[in-house]
């Protein structure tokens, strides 16, 4: 039985794409172990059939953050036993390259992003050049790996000739009665980050006849609890904060509209297919979605999402009011939705996933 460590960034509570790829191959007879870190405010974690481990670290955040962090990984994974090492992402990848060249062991990179286009790195020119330097470095050498969408794969591939696979982030296929609540929502799912959208959309909330239910942490959720405060839409807006993955699939499968808005800024966001537009399609949701090339080839086959140019305030309401009035239009949608998840979902690309681990120990 063949090992497998992977390591990520985060805290391992809510990332269910990893979820998804190591439960996946434990059932094909793999042993795999998540590698995450220890922050001071995480929730317990969940037992999985894999195994988790989280490293400790003094400092949360920033430059010192990602030094420790990829220190305590290297001596980690140096002294423990694994046949492969998957490095999740870029910030991880410099301890996983160093200890599979010692140990002469295969390397695996998954890009869940296209990292040195992320909107927080393109904006700080010397974080950019440092992160670079290490893409320059490394992706040329990778043997194996897998990405999310095809804009990635060729970005990939043109600029450091990398061949890597794709492996999309689709939810699982499961059978579920729509059971939609008398109350009508618009659903945000995910990191309550700058570049979401969230901010102009509180800001239109008050023209739309429709509650809002904002679920996820992140750097802007104070100043949009104090935008709300302000517009007197507590009773309008409400934030969940974290949710664990089963009470948010609740609020997912019984929302009215969901929310996957990216603002224009780095190649990664104009060429991602995020975790929740599959969410919201899985649940029969029809959504908003940004008018970019992977949203756009999606949606020219399927049709479940009203497609938006820009993130002004003006085409969130417009959009938002064209699904909450148009019934004809949203049930098109809605069967969309439950036709194209018959064919994109996990079930799908786990059969992909699983075959590249079989042919790397091959």
């Amino acid at each position: 039985m063949k090992s497998i460590s992977f390591t990520v960034t985060n805290d391992l509570s809510q990332d269910q794409r990893m979820n998804r790829i190591c439960s996946s191959l434990i059932d094909a007879g793999y042993q795999a172990t998540l590698i995450g870190r220890n922050r001071r405010m995480s929730e317990s974690l969940v037992a999985k059939p894999f195994i988790q481990k989280r490293i400790p670290c003094f400092f949360e955040k920033g430059k010192l953050f990602y030094l420790e962090y990829n220190l305590r990984i290297f001596c980690f994974l140096l002294f423990s036993k694994y046949d492969a090492y998957c490095a999740v992402d870029l910030d991880s990848i410099l301890p996983n390259y160093l200890v599979s060249k010692i140990k002469r062991k295969p390397l695996i990179y998954d890009a869940h992003e296209y990292f040195t286009e992320l909107e927080e790195v393109v904006s700080r020119p010397f974080t950019k050049k440092v992160w670079k330097t290490l893409e320059r470095l490394i992706l040329p050498k990778i043997k194996y790996g897998y990405t999310v969408s095809e804009g990635y794969k060729n970005l990939f591939s043109n600029e450091y000739g990398a061949n890597l696979d794709i492996i999309r982030n689709a939810t699982v296929l499961a059978d579920f009665v729509s059971n939609k609540k008398a109350e009508k929502y618009i659903l945000y799912q995910g990191a309550v980050n700058h570049g979401r959208g969230l901010e102009n959309l509180v800001s239109i909330m008050e023209h739309i006849d429709c509650k809002l239910i904002i679920c996820g942490n992140g750097d802007i959720l104070t100043d949009l609890k104090r935008t709300v405060r302000e517009k007197n839409l507590s009773k309008k807006i409400e934030f969940k904060g974290f949710v664990n993955p089963l009470e948010l699939l609740s609020y997912t499968r019984n929302a009215t509209v969901g929310i996957t808005l990216f603002a224009n800024a780095g190649l990664s966001n104009q060429y991602s297919l995020a975790n929740r537009f599959f969410d919201y399609m899985h649940a029969c949701v029809p959504q908003l979605a940004m008018n970019y090339p992977e949203y756009n080839s999606f949606n020219n086959q399927w049709e479940i999402a009203i497609l938006l140019e820009d993130l002004t305030p003006l085409l969130i309401q417009q959009s938002l009011v064209k699904l909450l009035s148009d019934e004809e239009y949203y049930n098109k949608l809605a069967r969309n939705c439950e036709a194209a998840r018959q064919l994109n979902n996990w079930q799908e690309e786990e059969k992909k996933l699983v075959t590249i681990y079989d042919n790397i120990f091959r």
